[in-house]
């Protein structure tokens, strides 16, 4: 299922801030590297999107969970003020070897902190207190539940949550479609919806984008 029209997203891209050189080149990269794992990485105008909410709330906390190839992380650490930091956890010690060259590249290694693992073990190893100011949530599927729950439980008041992919490709609303992701995707969007310690609004960008704001 077609969330977006294809015939829209160039224009969309189109008119948004545009991927620089460095950005473009990575995601030349990761199409030729790893074609059956490049719809991890996020689009042009998702990065500018989060950028944007990066300097809306001033944020010099981040957490990322999910780096892939260090593509949003680009986009987030470069809107960060002085200071500021982003934490951002993955498994695969291969495609963050690609993330840590690109980031020299675009000099934001002195603001990124890479911490490889379980992310949900990464999560459960942070201080318990609300010190947050903004997170997003790219990872594996069935984990999001979990990774929800450690998330808010750091997040400071009024602190943001981007959750990506919360669409499936339009299968949250296919009662045929039972697989672990959709299952796990479904899960979320309901506890996100009745949650009393969030709101919340789910946008049709793409795979579907969620921010949440702790009450």
């Amino acid at each position: 299922m077609t969330i977006v029209n294809p015939e829209l997203r160039p224009y969309l891209i189109e008119h948004a801030t545009p991927a620089d050189e460095i950005l473009q080149e990575l995601a030349a990269e990761n199409r030729r590297a790893y074609p059956r794992d490049v719809r991890m990485q996020i689009t042009p105008d998702q990065g500018a999107f989060l950028a944007f909410l990066v300097r809306l709330t001033g944020a010099r906390t981040v957490v990322e969970v999910g780096t892939f190839t260090g593509y949003s992380a680009i986009w987030i650490a470069r809107a960060l003020p002085e200071g500021g930091r982003l934490v951002t956890c993955d498994i695969s010690e291969e495609w963050t070897a690609v993330a840590r060259r690109y980031w020299e590249r675009a000099e934001v290694t002195d603001r990124i902190e890479l911490r490889l693992g379980d992310a949900a073990q990464t999560l459960r190893e942070m201080p318990r207190e609300e010190h947050v100011d903004l997170a997003f949530v790219d990872a594996d599927k069935v984990g999001y539940p979990v990774y929800y729950e450690e998330v808010l439980a750091r997040l400071r008041p009024n602190g943001l949550m981007v959750l990506d992919n919360t669409l499936q490709r339009g299968l949250v609303v296919d009662a045929s479609d039972t697989s672990p992701s959709t299952l796990a995707i479904r899960e979320i969007n309901d506890a996100i919806a009745a949650d009393k310690r969030v709101e919340s609004v789910l946008l049709s960008v793409y795979d579907g984008l969620t921010v949440v704001r702790k009450r």
